[in-house]
Parts: C-alpha cells; structure tokens; sequence
C-alpha cells in the first residue's frame, strides 16, 4: 500500500508539469498526497472490513468507504466522472476505462491468498465505477505484477505472466520517453507502469523510472511503485517521509488497516 502512496506523492508535483529525466528530487515541498493515495487507503478499509466476511460484502464495503473517505478531499484530484459519483452517492458503475482502477489495487495482492483471489478482488474492486473491459484488465495487470512480486516470481516471469494475459509490453522507456503523452486510459499507462518496474534496479529506481516518462505521472508512479514494494520492500525512512504529507485522517486510517491486517 505504501508503495502506491509514495509513488503518488513523488509523482505529484509532475503530473501537469512533466520532467523527462530521473534526475529530480524525491520528496519535495510542492509534493502532495492526491486522489490515488486517497482511494488506496478507501479500498484497502474495504478489503480488510470485508475480509471478515469473506469478502461477501465487499461491493458494499468498497461504495461505502470510497465515499466515506472519498468526500473528506473533494479537492485532491479526482477526474469528472469519478467526482460526480462519489460526491452525489452514486452506487452504480458507469462503464469507465480510466486508470483509477489501476492505481487503488495495492492491497488486492496484499491480502490475497492466492493468485486467482488476487485477480478477483481486482476485478471486483474495479467494477464497483470502471466496468469496462479496459478498466478491469488494467487492475487486474497492477494486481497479478504485484502478486507475482510478492511471491517470489523474477522480472522474466512477471514480464512472461502480462505479456500472455494482458498486454504486449514491445517497448522500452528509452523508446518513448520523448513522444510519451498524458494518457489517464489503463491502456494507455499501465503497460508503461509495468514497464517502469521490469526495468528497475530497486524501488527508488522504479519510481524515478515511472516519473521520467512524463504523462499521469502521479497515477503511473503509484501503479509502478505498488509493484516495486512488493519485489524490492521500501527504502529505510520511506515510510516516515510519506506519512509527513498524509493528515492525520489518513494516517489513522492506515493504522488501523494494518492492525486489521494482524488480526487475520
């Protein structure tokens, strides 16, 4: 989960003013959490509730806490349609292919047990808004990578999995770095977040890698950095670095998912 949210806060201060370069300074003043920090805490509350009941009540848990927690930040990001339905208490998906649904997966592979469960909750964690095709695909990418990642696969065999099951990744971030364009689809940035990782040399790496495309940079580094955390862990102090720009709301929020997660 960490991993999504210090990507999203590095990533944040380029999103509209794109750098393309890895040369930048990490945490900066101007950075700041924005709505992918936002609703991976919401999803992940979901998920850890919902675990309790077997994950039965899940699109439940996920609608309530994305609004729940959605509605405390109406400024933090949000594209149009997402805002409308979370600000109005919309309850039904609206067909969308944007990489929101990418970038809130974190703890689908966290909590899940087993590959095949990881790529169910991802699905359903995406449908609840991002119903198309597209919008479920690109979750179920994050999640797969990251679980993979978590259990041990190497780079080949996560690069092998998405290329088979989700896209073909024929590029490399050298080959579209000066071209590359803000592109808020899942295909059109979770290949590139993939990519990102398979060419990284640890987390940190990763992340300058994600932000040195240019494009949706916040969402691209928090989709890439979900991967990273679970192949490389986080650098010492990362953690506390992050938490300096989550209020204390989130901050909460975050440790009472992990104290759920202990319980399990």
């Amino acid at each position: 989960m960490y991993g999504a949210i210090i990507g999203d806060i590095v990533g944040s201060r380029f999103e509209f003013y794109n750098i393309k370069s890895k040369d930048f300074e990490l945490f900066d003043r101007n950075c700041e959490f924005t709505d992918d920090s936002v609703m991976t805490i919401a999803v992940a509350k979901a998920l850890v509730e919902s675990k309790k009941k077997q994950y039965q009540d899940l699109e439940e848990q996920l609608i309530f806490w994305m609004h729940e927690i959605g509605k405390r930040y109406p400024g933090c990001g949000y594209g149009g349609k997402f805002y409308y339905w979370i600000m109005n208490n919309e309850t039904k998906p609206y067909h969308s292919f944007g990489n929101g649904s990418g970038m809130r997966t974190s703890m689908c592979a966290e909590i899940a047990e087993s590959l095949d469960e990881a790529l169910d909750l991802a699905k359903r964690c995406a449908a609840v808004t991002h119903n198309h095709e597209e919008g479920i695909k690109g979750a179920q990418a994050i999640t797969a990578a990251s679980y993979l990642a978590k259990s041990g696969s190497d780079k080949k065999e996560i690069g092998d999995y998405i290329r088979k099951h989700f896209y073909t990744i024929d590029f490399t971030l050298d080959e579209i770095r000066k071209n590359y364009h803000f592109d808020v689809t899942c295909q059109g940035s979770v290949p590139q977040a993939i990519e990102s990782f398979l060419e990284s040399e640890s987390y940190e790496d990763c992340i300058r890698n994600a932000i040195s495309i240019g494009g949706d940079s916040d969402t691209i580094a928090a989709m890439a950095g979900a991967i990273a955390e679970n192949y490389y862990g986080l650098p010492v102090g990362f953690k506390e670095k992050a938490d300096a720009y989550l209020d204390d709301y989130l901050r909460g929020a975050i440790r009472s998912i992990e104290e759920e997660q202990l319980s399990f």
